[in-house]
């Protein structure tokens, strides 16, 4: 892809009874995983205990989904099974000696019990302190025998929630580009890099995938009726309606936050400038007014700034503006080809790629310009940056020789996981919004 048009494209669930301290630790942060010095958290998790019915492997099954997700995390080291001190007798009292925990290090502990009626699963789920010799929550969750990801999801997400106050990124999906010789389309997967699925059937060049922030809507830009549009399908209904076919370039940028706009990037009057489109009454106004190249528009989440690139200033380069427009400045100095700029959803920080050493690298910095942190330094090149809706996680294309792939990192650049790996070519992954769990 040359730079010139890198430049232009730039189930169930939850029955949950709170017991005990688990109201106050809804409340209480007992992590804090923004801190400067942040380390992994030594978790132990217990095979569930069947309490009632025939013994099975659901128990096992379960458990090790539990720690499975929350590995995924990068916040928690989950203790090996064979270090646990402490063994749980099927239909004993609950009896914890912390001591036990506390001496293989583990600062907090998951214990549980599962119910198997037939297909249905019923689970408890115990969190504890080890440090504090405390119960953080119990609740109960039902579900069936072939789906019991799903519970695993809600435990995991509920002990995130219990212990930073956020539920995490375990309901939410990744949409990316697939391009196979001369076409492409889009596809989505799980968190997890699982049930992988055609979101278009375009056999065409498509570009730009965007999630609206309700979850509803779905943007992106095709080729399919044989120039660039920009088209909005309904996630729910399928149905599909064209928002920009103006000639020349039609390029889909972010949402709104209320997802009651969208950001493109037009051409229609011979330059490439970012307009906003109100997606109901489809009335459109340009934001940029310059003889130069602006494109890769991103909102900020209070929807008071917008992030995108320009080459106002000579190369290609991060700039923020007001959201209308006015006040525009440049916050990336360092290198000299700095595009694909993503708002993390906490504020603050914007995510992008920057060129340096004949690659490209992902940095982020603040919307002042300032607190540069490089994130990624390998010999591939890293591109497309796209963050969780819990803001801690990144996900962005990766390619290196003849492979290509989709990872996610943590913000500080640490987790590093392959999510999806290829010899087609896979780019500009898109972070879905949280699911409702269901």
């Amino acid at each position: 892809m040359d730079r010139k048009y890198r430049l232009a494209v730039g189930t169930l669930l939850v029955l949950a009874w709170i017991f005990n301290a688990a109201g106050a630790a809804a409340d209480k942060v007992y992590i804090d995983i923004d801190a400067p010095g942040f380390q992994q958290f030594p978790v132990a998790i217990c095979d569930f205990q069947i309490k009632t019915g025939d013994p099975s492997k659901e128990s096992v099954d379960l458990s090790d989904s539990v720690r499975r997700y929350l590995d995924l995390t990068g916040i928690f080291r989950v203790l090996d099974k064979k270090s646990f001190l402490e063994g749980v007798e099927p239909g004993s009292p609950e009896i914890i000696r912390f001591s036990d925990w506390s001496v293989i290090g583990a600062d907090f502990l998951l214990r549980g019990n599962l119910t198997v009626r037939g297909k249905d699963v019923f689970a408890e789920s115990r969190l504890y302190d080890v440090t504090r010799g405390q119960m953080l929550f119990e609740k109960k969750y039902s579900g069936i025998t072939d789906d019991l990801q799903s519970v695993a999801l809600s435990i995991a997400s509920d002990i995130l929630l219990a212990l930073t106050g956020d539920p995490g990124d375990f309901h939410t999906k990744i949409a990316f580009v697939i391009k196979k010789k001369s076409s492409s389309d889009i596809f989505t997967m799980n968190y997890d890099a699982s049930d992988v699925k055609n979101l278009t059937n375009d056999h065409s060049i498509v570009a730009a995938p965007r999630w609206s922030p309700d979850g509803r809507y779905f943007a992106y830009t095709s080729y399919k009726n044989g120039r660039p549009m920009v088209f909005l399908r309904h996630l729910k209904t399928g149905k599909e309606k064209i928002l920009a076919s103006f000639s020349g370039l039609n390029l889909c940028g972010s949402f709104s936050p209320d997802s009651k706009k969208i950001l493109l990037t037009l051409s229609k009057d011979g330059n490439e400038e970012i307009y906003v489109l109100d997606i109901e009454t489809m009335n459109l106004r340009q934001l940029t007014h310059s003889f130069s190249i602006d494109v890769s528009p991103a909102w900020s989440p209070d929807g008071r700034k917008i992030a995108f690139v320009s080459n106002r200033s000579g190369s290609p380069q991060i700039f923020v503006m007001e959201a209308d427009g006015n006040n525009v400045k440049r916050i990336t100095f360092e290198g000299n080809y700095n595009t694909s700029p993503s708002w993390s959803p906490r504020g603050g920080r914007i995510a992008y790629e920057g060129l340096i050493n004949r690659k490209y690298q992902i940095f982020s910095v603040d919307d002042e310009g300032n607190n540069l942190i490089q994130l990624t330094f390998d010999d591939a090149d890293n591109e497309y940056p796209s963050w969780s809706p819990s803001g801690r996680q990144i996900v962005f294309h990766s390619r290196q020789n003849a492979r290509s792939r989709i990872c996610i990192m943590n913000a500080n650049g640490m987790n590093f996981r392959i999510l999806k790996e290829s010899g087609d070519f896979l780019v500009m992954p898109a972070w879905s919004p949280r699911s409702e769990q269901k």
